[in-house]
């Protein structure tokens, strides 16, 4: 399975993936935490000194940490081992009501099992009162502190559906932005090759319908680096038919893997953007360069243009697209512009994260 699949799975369920180390790690703060406050929360005493705090203080927190993170475990594993069956629910309110029962199950056996361990200590009194408080008391605050945890997963939840939501939306947009130029321009090249060279008349057709495809086809997540050159180099290959010599584009992208992973449709309106607002305005023509590099985990991108002296409006409307897309997969990703007079330049960078073999 590759990683956009899994990226797909995780996001079926409001639920953290809790077979995930990373998960697992951030939930043993917070239950630590919850337990030091709860300790604080519970001492009477109207003034304080080193032998309380180490007769009674500390060993409550013991207590109660052990006992919270135990449930927390074991409710964590419980849930790694269900995630699949919860992603059939379908449901996320049958998701909620089982993951809620399941953390009060354990509550309730781990609370009994303490008290048949330690009912014989000072800690315990015998009294079937006693008993029955102690259990209500963990079921209590198991009960409310597992009833913020889940909501506070499900508003996440809907924030990120939101947040992809309109990734999606903006990737639509983009797509259906097929350049009115493009398309005539592309049809008067295809129709002048036909009767003069038929062969390239054909790769000329392979590679617009390519193109089509591309913008056409359901919305992916990520695509891979190698998929996101072709395309663009589909497209520059159209245009150089109708440029000619006034189109020159250099590429230095080897340190760049082919299975870096990257939103669709990043690379190919950028190379639109610099031909029709620069190369296309020049009578002589231009060269773009196409630099990348990696460095430090992140993967960086530089395409620079000629500028044209014409005004062109809406040359904003990729770059924002690809800027909120960029951040919205990875807070550390950056998008610049430097509009350097005779020379227009851009540059991004995101994080590197590869397609994993679908062997």
């Amino acid at each position: 399975m590759n990683t956009t699949s899994e990226q797909q799975e995780d996001n079926s369920l409001f639920l953290p993936n809790f077979c995930n180390v990373y998960t697992v790690f951030i939930l043993i703060i917070v239950v630590e935490l919850l337990a030091f406050i709860l300790t604080l929360a519970s001492l009477n005493y109207t003034s304080y000194n080193w032998k309380i705090l180490q007769t009674q203080f500390m060993t409550q927190l013991a207590m109660t940490s052990w006992f919270m993170q135990w449930v927390s475990l074991l409710s964590q594993a419980l849930l790694c081992v269900l995630r699949r069956g919860l992603m059939r629910l379908k449901r996320d309110y049958w998701v909620g009501i089982i993951s809620y029962g399941l953390v009060l199950m354990i509550t309730v056996i781990l609370s009994e099992l303490v008290w048949e361990m330690g009912k014989e200590s000072v800690f315990f009194d015998s009294e079937s009162w006693q008993h029955s408080l102690f259990l209500l008391r963990n079921l209590t605050i198991s009960a409310l502190i597992s009833a913020m945890m889940l909501r506070y997963f499900y508003v996440q939840y809907q924030w990120r559906r939101e947040i992809q939501a309109r990734a999606d939306m903006q990737i639509r947009a983009l797509q259906a932005r097929i350049h009115p130029h493009f398309l005539f321009n592309t049809m008067n090249t295809i129709a002048s090759l036909v009767r003069v060279n038929p062969s390239m008349a054909e790769e000329v057709v392979i590679d617009f319908a390519e193109l089509f495809r591309a913008n056409l086809s359901e919305v992916k997540t990520l695509t891979t680096w190698e998929q996101e050159v072709t395309l663009s180099q589909q497209y520059l290959r159209i245009e150089a038919l109708r440029l000619g010599e006034r189109l020159k584009v250099t590429w230095k992208i080897e340190e760049i893997p082919k299975t870096a992973l990257l939103p669709p449709l990043c690379l190919q309106p950028l190379l639109e953007n610099a031909i029709y607002h620069g190369i296309q305005g020049l009578i002589e023509g231009g060269e773009i360069h196409i630099q990348g590099r990696l460095e430090a985990g992140m993967i960086h991108l530089e395409i620079d243009n000629p500028k044209s002296t014409q005004e062109h409006r809406g040359i904003g409307i990729a770059q924002d697209n690809l800027r909120r897309r960029l951040q919205g997969l990875w807070p550390q990703a950056y998008f610049e512009i430097q509009d350097e007079g005779a020379v227009y330049r851009v540059r991004l960078g995101f994080p590197v994260s590869e397609a994993e073999s679908s062997e």
